[in-house]
This record gives C-alpha cells, sequence and structure tokens, in this order.
C-alpha cells in the first residue's frame, strides 16, 4: 500500500512542483544567454580583428596570379604577396560592399580578394576567413 500513492496527494502538489519547474527552466535559460552574449560578443570582435595573410607563410616566397592560385615569382600578370596580413573586418567589406584592400592596387586587389576566397582548411587565414562568412 506504501508502493501506490493517493491521486488526490499528487494533484494537491501539482501546481507547486509546476512552478518550481517552471522557476528552475527559466534560472537555467537566462544562465544560458548569460553565457551565450559574450561568446557572440567575443566573436564579433575576433572577427574584426583576426587577420589574413596572403600569401599563408607556408608559401611566403610564391606570387599571386589573378585567379588567386599561386605561382612561381616572375609569372607574368603576377602579383607579390602582401606585405603585411589584412584584418578581417577590412576583408568582410571588400567582399560584401566591394572597394579595395588597404594598400592595393587594383591588379593586387583581384588576386589578393580572389587568392582569399580559394583558401581552404589548413591554409593560414581559413579560420578568419570562414568566421568572416558566418551571419552576424
Amino acid at each position: 500500500m506504501s508502493d501506490h500513492q493517493d491521486p488526490s496527494a499528487n494533484s494537491a502538489q501539482s501546481p507547486a512542483a509546476s512552478r518550481r519547474r517552471v522557476l528552475q527552466l527559466g534560472a537555467i535559460g537566462a544562465a544560458t544567454v548569460i553565457s551565450v552574449r559574450p561568446a557572440l560578443a567575443q566573436t564579433a570582435v575576433s572577427v574584426m580583428t583576426c587577420e589574413i595573410p596572403v600569401p599563408d607563410p607556408s608559401r611566403a616566397s610564391q606570387y599571386v596570379a589573378a585567379d588567386g592560385s599561386l605561382v612561381a615569382p616572375g609569372t607574368p600578370g603576377a602579383v607579390p604577396g602582401a606585405a603585411m596580413p589584412f584584418k578581417g573586418e577590412d576583408v568582410r567589406n571588400v567582399m560584401t560592399h566591394g572597394g579595395r584592400l588597404p594598400g592595393t592596387t587594383a591588379e593586387q586587389n583581384e588576386a589578393y580578394v580572389n587568392y582569399i576566397r580559394r583558401l581552404r582548411s589548413g591554409t593560414g587565414g581559413f579560420t578568419c576567413f570562414a568566421s568572416i562568412q558566418m551571419p552576424r
């Protein structure tokens, strides 16, 4: 008889238990919002400050062709790599609104932007490039 509970006892505790459960869920939801917001803010800041080297350091001696591929130095139409990496925010602005990367000629800009578009996992700057493509 002690294994079975009185159904009327459950109905008396049900509203209080229900309110308690709602409060617990609310606390969990608030904790989630508090922990996710700083992460999103940190992501936005890292996108603005991350850098994309052109080309990546392991291939710095190569030139960049107009299509973004890496070629031997002295290849006609190819440009030397950028002296400094580009900030993620600058790359995002050029890719979404047009214009030029800082300190580039039209020919360099075309080659560098095409190189950045071709970045793949394992290449320097890929993580930054992937993060600037994610919607805010």
